[in-house]
C-alpha cells in the first residue's frame, strides 16, 4: 500500500462551548455563597464593576452607552472624579497620604482610631499543636523525637496514623526500632487513642489508659469486634461463659470510649446553610423573593466608561485592557441577569407542581422528576439540573434543598406516591420502635401496605440504607 499526501475537505459538527456560555454555566451552578466570595473578587480586579449602594440613583442606561462610544468628550463637561484621576500624579498621591499623617505613623486628631489586628486574631489549637507541646515537655532521645514528630505530622483529623511503618522507614531513614518507640511514644500522650493504626487498637490505647487490661472489656475488643459490631452478644455471653447482664456492663464501658480520639480538635467549621429563594405564604397567594443578602450588587462604572472615550489620554493598550474589562463586566451581569431568571422560572415552576406541599406539608409531597419541570418552563434537562443543585428554598414549612422536591415515584392503590414520603414513613416507624424488640423490614413492608403502599422487601432495606439506619439486629437493645 503506497503512502500519498491528499488535501481533504469534510464537513463536521461539533458542540463548542463559548466563554460567555461557560461562565452562565459556572454561574448557574454556583450557590449563594461562592456567588457572593465571586462577585467581590471580580469588584476588586475589573475597574469597571462597582457596587450600587441603595442610596445612589441608578440612572437607566441605553443600549449605546453599554457599549464603547466613539463620541469625544469635551474636558470642561467632564465630572471631577475623572479629570481628577487623568491628571493625577506622584505628586499629588504623597501629598494625599501625608495630609493625614499615614507615612508618619500617626494620624491627625480628626481619623478614627482603628483597633488592633491582634483583637481579631485567634488561633484554635488543632491536634498537632497539642501533641508537640506534650512532645516538648517529654526527655526523650533526639532520635525518638524526630521521629515522634514526624508521626504527628502524619496524623489525621480523627487522630489516626494513617502513614506506615515502611514509609515512616523510607522517608526518615531510622531503622524499626526506632519507629516503633516513637509511635509508642506518640501513643502515651492525650487523647488517649491518639497515633492508632485502626479502632481495635485505638480502643485498646484507651482501655489501657483507664487501667482495665485484662479485663473482660479487653478481651471483647481483643477477639469480638465482628459480633460486637453486629450486637451478637447471646454468642459473647455462651463464649466466656457469663450472663448478659456482665457482657452488657462491659458493652457500656466500651460504647463509652471515643473511636475518633482527634474529634475535640477537630478545625472543621460549621457550614450554614443559606437560602437561594423565599416564598412567603400571603393572603393572596405565595410570593417567591430571591435571596440577595450579603450580596454585592454590582454596576458598570460610569467613570471608565467615560474615560475609555478618551482617545488623547490612553495609549492603545490602555485602550485594549479597558475594552477587554469592559467586555468581561458586561457579559457578568448579563449572566448574573439570566441566573436570576433562570431559578425564579425553576423556583415557580415547583411551587406550581408541588401547592399541595406548601399548602399542607410533607405528607402531600408529590413524585417529580427533572424533565417535568424543564417541560413546564421550556430549558433543557440539564440547567435544570445545575439550577438545583447546592440550591436551597425556604417556606413556612422548613429551609429543604431543592432536590428534596424531586423524587421517583412509587405504585400505591391511591395511584403514585412519592419515595421521599416513603422515606419519612420509614423513618417515623424506626423511631418509634421498641428497642429491645426492633422491627424487621417485612414488618416495616407489612404497614406501608396498611397504608396502601406495596413495595418490595428490598426496596425498604435501601430506603433504610440511605437513611443510614442499621438493620433489626443492630438496633436491639439488651438493656
Amino acid at each position: 500500500m503506497a503512502l500519498e499526501n491528499r488535501l481533504d475537505l469534510r464537513l463536521t459538527q461539533k458542540l463548542v462551548l463559548t466563554p460567555q456560555l461557560q461562565q452562565a454555566i459556572k454561574l448557574l451552578q454556583m450557590p449563594q455563597l461562592e456567588l457572593s466570595q465571586m462577585l467581590n473578587q471580580e469588584l476588586t480586579e475589573n475597574p469597571f464593576l462597582e457596587e450600587e449602594y441603595e442610596e445612589h440613583e441608578v440612572e437607566p442606561q441605553s443600549e449605546a452607552e453599554m457599549g464603547v462610544g466613539e463620541a469625544e468628550y469635551d474636558d470642561t463637561e467632564l465630572p471631577f472624579q475623572i479629570q481628577s484621576l487623568v491628571n493625577f500624579g506622584v505628586d499629588d498621591y504623597f501629598d494625599e497620604r501625608s495630609s493625614d499623617g499615614r507615612d508618619l505613623g500617626y494620624f491627625s486628631a480628626d481619623a478614627d482610631e482603628q483597633p488592633s489586628f491582634e483583637l481579631f486574631y485567634s488561633k484554635k489549637e488543632d491536634l498537632c499543636d497539642h501533641l508537640l507541646w506534650q512532645l516538648r515537655l517529654i526527655n526523650a532521645p533526639d532520635t525518638i523525637r524526630i521521629i515522634a514528630e514526624q508521626v504527628i505530622g502524619n496524623l489525621d483529623d480523627d487522630g489516626y496514623l494513617r502513614a506506615t511503618r515502611e514509609e515512616l522507614l523510607s522517608f526518615s531513614g531510622s531503622d524499626e526500632q526506632t519507629i516503633n518507640d516513637a509511635i509508642a511514644l506518640v501513643q502515651q500522650f492525650d487523647p488517649a487513642g491518639v497515633a492508632a493504626r485502626n479502632l481495635q487498637e485505638c480502643l485498646l490505647l484507651q482501655i489501657k489508659a483507664i487501667n482495665l487490661s485484662g479485663t473482660l472489656v479487653e478481651k471483647m475488643v481483643l477477639n469480638n469486634m465482628d459480633d460486637l459490631q453486629k450486637k451478637k452478644y447471646p454468642v459473647i455471653a455462651k463464649q466466656y461463659e457469663l450472663s448478659i447482664d456482665d457482657i452488657m456492663a462491659a458493652v457500656r464501658i466500651i460504647e463509652g470510649l471515643e473511636p475518633r480520639p482527634g474529634r475535640l480538635f477537630s478545625s472543621g467549621e460549621v457550614s450554614y446553610v443559606v437560602p437561594d429563594v423565599y416564598i412567603h405564604k400571603t393572603d393572596s397567594g405565595y410570593q417567591i423573593v430571591l435571596n440577595d443578602d450579603g450580596m454585592p450588587r454590582i454596576r458598570l462604572s460610569n467613570t471608565y466608561r467615560q474615560l475609555l472615550t478618551r482617545k488623547d489620554t490612553l495609549t492603545k493598550e490602555e485602550r485594549e485592557f479597558l475594552k477587554e474589562k469592559l467586555r468581561l463586566a458586561t457579559e457578568l451581569i448579563k449572566s448574573l441577569d439570566q441566573r436570576n431568571k433562570t431559578i425564579y422560572k425553576v423556583a415557580d415552576s415547583i411551587l406550581r407542581f408541588q401547592q399541595e406541599f406548601f399548602n399542607l406539608g410533607n405528607a402531600q409531597l408529590k413524585p417529580l422528576n427533572l424533565k417535568d419541570v424543564a417541560s413546564d418552563i421550556s430549558m433543557h434537562e440539564s440547567t435544570i439540573s445545575r439550577v438545583t443543585s447546592n440550591k436551597f428554598l425556604a417556606c413556612h414549612h422548613g429551609i429543604f434543598s431543592f432536590r428534596f422536591f424531586f423524587s421517583s415515584a412509587l405504585q400505591s392503590d391511591n395511584g403514585e406516591v412519592s419515595s421521599t414520603i416513603v422515606k419519612e414513613f420509614i423513618r417515623k416507624t424506626i423511631s418509634e420502635e421498641n428497642s429491645q424488640k426492633p422491627l424487621s423490614d417485612q414488618i416495616i413492608v407489612d404497614r406501608l401496605k396498611a397504608q396502601n403502599i406495596t413495595i418490595a422487601r428490598r426496596t425498604v432495606a435501601k430506603y433504610r440504607e440511605e437513611l443510614r439506619i442499621p438493620p433489626q439486629s443492630q438496633r436491639k437493645s439488651y438493656a
